[in-house]
């Protein structure tokens, strides 16, 4: 199990350590590796704890890794394979704009005439992503989707072998060629409906009779330095396996069969870590979050305005396209807050959080020290603190700041099961699928912030608008009682062409925002 591979690392560290003078006295050169494969995770992005767990296991496995970091542009990646003669390069991201990214890098990979294969992993990265969109960008060599960190080696050793490497690249383009076919026809056969009819089938409110619960402020809070006791307790422990490649719901994880184990193990150095982290106060935990007067325009847009009624900003949001059974409606965010020309004043709110103050610097100091296990360990607590901090702001926001259920009493599964009323949801997630959304929130909750500058959040956007720390979670609060959590989907050009006119036209104020990649115009 790869905490098992990544914890015994610090052990293999060591002894090869100490070995490689000697091997190399008697040999007169240090041990040949396996093969040399570059690690990024691409430019605009942050997050590297998938990476690292990769780097950490073909280490193990005789391999050279030369790790870039995290937010690494195309540029330096090229130069570096060429500079470090490597034999491989791998890619990683989480976020939805580094899939365009990798893109590029591929695209940049076959101008440029390299001939090296081409990995690419992460949580976004899926094999229909890279057979449709990145490998026919690039037809030099191979590009293999790295299910995750067990499979890494024996793709690696199939590359970088000249009996196996022609037939496994043969078996993959194939695969590929059957996934572009089968995706083609898919996309050809899905009818939805057209923007104006999923417009038309909106939910239905009775918004004469609606009365919407009025926030004990407006403008914007910063609570710092947060109880960390606090918010283990709202911890969910799911995702901390899971980014470890233990699969299982928390806790019947730690009695599984299989993994049960390796899994109460990995939780007991968590607990442990934890305590470390809480006592010795080496990392600490930040929120900024405020509420406005809100009203929904054209369908699917809001206005956020400043309590003298002055617009403040224009939030977009998409809507489902998808025809739906039984007369259910297609949602947009957009929907949970009255209309305009209702005359009601509604409200919308926003939160940053995160829980990932001074965890990098906690984290590089344990890899420096060769303890990349305690290094990875420390980034995963920091991110579940990070959501435990969404999580615990939200139920005060629900019982006192907003207060629409000043009498709530849910357990911490219920809280987990999201069995309270209503919803935060994030920019980049399903219900409000685009990133560059995160633009106006940060504007409106920490407008000291810029690209790569961070404001009284202690959070600040990349370029492609992933947050830095990497432990942070942001997002809007919908207090409709009505409010659900749903995805888009797919969606057509019809309303591709309206939303993009409309984000278009309010970008005048905040055009530093825009990134120039992000597409508007083609």
């Amino acid at each position: 199990f790869l905490p098992q591979v990544v914890k015994s690392a610090r052990v293999m560290k060591q002894a090869v350590g100490h070995l490689i003078p000697f091997i190399e006295l008697e040999k007169g050169d240090k041990p040949e590796a396996k093969g040399k494969i570059l690690m990024a995770t691409v430019k605009g992005d942050v997050h590297d704890i998938g990476k690292n767990i990769v780097g950490v296991v073909l280490g193990c496995n005789g391999y050279d890794i030369v790790d870039l970091g995290v937010m690494v542009p195309a540029e330096k990646i090229l130069q570096t394979a060429i500079a470090e003669k490597c034999d491989i390069i791998g890619l990683s991201g989480l976020i939805t704009p580094s899939l365009d990214e990798m893109v590029h890098v591929a695209r940049e990979m076959q101008r440029q005439g390299f001939h090296l294969p081409l990995m690419i992993g992460g949580a976004t990265t899926s094999k229909a992503h890279t057979a449709v969109k990145i490998e026919p960008k690039y037809q030099n060599d191979a590009v293999i989707y790295v299910t995750d960190a067990s499979r890494a080696v024996g793709v690696a050793t199939q590359l970088l072998s000249k009996e196996l490497k022609a037939d496994f690249v043969e078996r993959t383009r194939l695969d590929y060629i059957e996934v572009r076919e089968r995706t083609a026809n898919r996309s050809a056969r899905t009818e939805r409906l057209s923007y104006a009819k999923s417009v038309e089938n909106k939910p239905k409110f009775d918004w004469a009779n609606y009365q919407p619960s009025v926030p004990s402020f407006t403008g914007v809070k910063v609570l710092d330095n947060i109880d960390l006791n606090v918010l283990a307790e709202y911890i969910d422990w799911t995702p901390f396996f899971i980014s470890w490649d233990l699969a299982g719901k928390f806790p019947r994880i730690l009695t599984d069969e299989v993994v049960g184990e390796a899994a109460t193990a990995l939780y007991a150095d968590a607990q442990e870590m934890l305590k470390k982290l809480i006592d010795e106060k080496l990392i600490s935990a930040r929120a900024v979050f405020g509420f406005w007067p809100a009203n929904q325009v054209n369908d699917d847009d809001l206005d956020i305005y400043a309590d003298n009624g002055e617009k403040l900003a224009t939030l977009h949001h998409l809507r489902q396209q998808t025809i739906k059974p039984d007369g259910k409606p297609n949602f947009s965010l957009a929907d949970f807050v009255a209309p305009k020309d209702s005359g009601i004043t509604d409200y919308v709110g926003g939160f940053i959080t995160t829980a990932g103050i001074g965890a990098e610097e906690v984290a590089k100091a344990y890899q420096e020290a060769g303890d990349d296990y305690n290094s990875i360990m420390v980034k995963a607590l920091a991110d579940r603190l990070a959501e435990a901090c969404a999580e615990w702001l939200h139920k005060e926001v629900r019982t006192t700041y907003w207060g629409y259920e000043p009498d709530e009493a849910l357990s911490n599964e219920e809280l987990i099961k999201e069995a309270y009323k209503g919803i935060r949801p994030a920019p980049g997630y399903p219900a409000c699928p685009d990133h560059t959304e995160k633009k106006a929130l940060f504007e409106l909750l920490d407008p000291a912030a810029e690209f790569n500058k961070a404001g009284a959040s202690g959070v600040f956007l990349t370029e492609h608008y992933a947050m830095f720390p990497a432990a942070a979670v942001s997002g809007w609060y919908f207090a409709h009682p009505q409010a659900q959590y749903f995805a888009v989907g797919k969606i057509d050009k019809d309303q591709v062409a309206s939303y993009t006119a409309r984000k278009k036209q309010d970008l005048n104020v905040s055009e530093r925002w825009l990134a120039p990649n992000l597409g508007y115009d083609n």
